[in-house]
């Protein structure tokens, strides 16, 4: 019997095949094994972080949720005990702002108490909110801002009764150009070198807050008359600082010439 052309290779073919399907059980089979060891080994373990990490992810959520809704709370008490103060109740207001710096932490617990100085700045009582404005600047819990707005107020309160060298000590790293304190903390620590007798410093620093764009317009204002006062020219523009200080009658008179 004769050959049929090309069988010898379809035969060759086949067991090829054959063999390729043989050697992907195997390997499916032994994977299958390996990760059978696997889950063994490791499949307790890996199910227990995996929980592990769900819990303490859910447990965050919570704990998050909780700080936001205490801090609402807090926010609540402290613009409740602000329209007290603006209404006049006073001693309501100090009531709340009492228990609510007493029962928190960090930035909420500084912004009652500054509150509460500033309070007792209103009723007259200068030495107990100077203590307690050096309270908040001594509080390392207390976010910088409000420890350096503290320390500005506790020397702003107490200045007449301070050694100009403590006030210059305590403010003077704050009266630089570019901090956000620098109109507030540079007039304090300027007058203090005038009262040590430091005329030229002093005046100089006036000068640096009158000409600062960062600065309130009117502490530029009162720190350019003082520079004037102590020789130092703090006008830069003077056609428009003419302009600014026009009166409304004087344009008005002006406009109908």
């Amino acid at each position: 019997m004769a050959l049929i052309p090309g069988s010898g290779k379809n035969s060759e073919e086949k067991k090829a095949a054959q063999d390729d399907v043989l050697l992907r059980e195997i390997d499916d089979a032994v994977r299958e094994d390996q990760y059978r060891e696997f889950a063994q080994k490791f499949g307790k373990p890996l199910l227990g972080a995996v929980i592990g990490g769900l819990l303490l992810f859910g447990g965050y959520l919570f704990w998050d949720s909780r700080q936001e809704t205490a801090m609402e709370a807090d926010s609540e008490r402290l613009v409740a005990a602000l329209d007290q103060a603006e209404a006049g109740n006073l001693d309501s207001a100090n009531s709340t702002i009492e228990a609510l710096a007493g029962e928190t932490e960090g930035g909420a617990k500084a912004a009652a108490l500054l509150m509460q100085a500033g309070i007792a700045m209103d009723q007259g009582r200068t030495a107990d909110a100077v203590k307690i404005y050096a309270q908040v600047a001594a509080d390392e819990d207390t976010p910088p801002a409000l420890r350096d707005l503290a320390s500005i107020r506790e020397m702003s309160a107490s200045f007449d009764t301070r050694d100009p060298a403590e006030v210059i000590a305590r403010l003077e790293p704050l009266a630089v150009p570019g901090n956000p304190w620098f109109g507030s903390a540079g007039e304090l620590v300027a007058m203090a070198y005038s009262e040590k007798g430091d005329t030229k410093r002093a005046g100089t620093l006036f000068g640096e807050i009158a000409r600062s764009e960062d600065v309130p317009d009117t502490l530029r204002s009162r720190a350019r008359q003082m520079a004037g006062l102590l020789g130092v020219d703090a006008i830069e523009d003077a056609d428009a600082f003419i302009n600014d200080q026009r009166t409304p009658a004087g344009d008005g008179a002006q406009a109908a010439q």
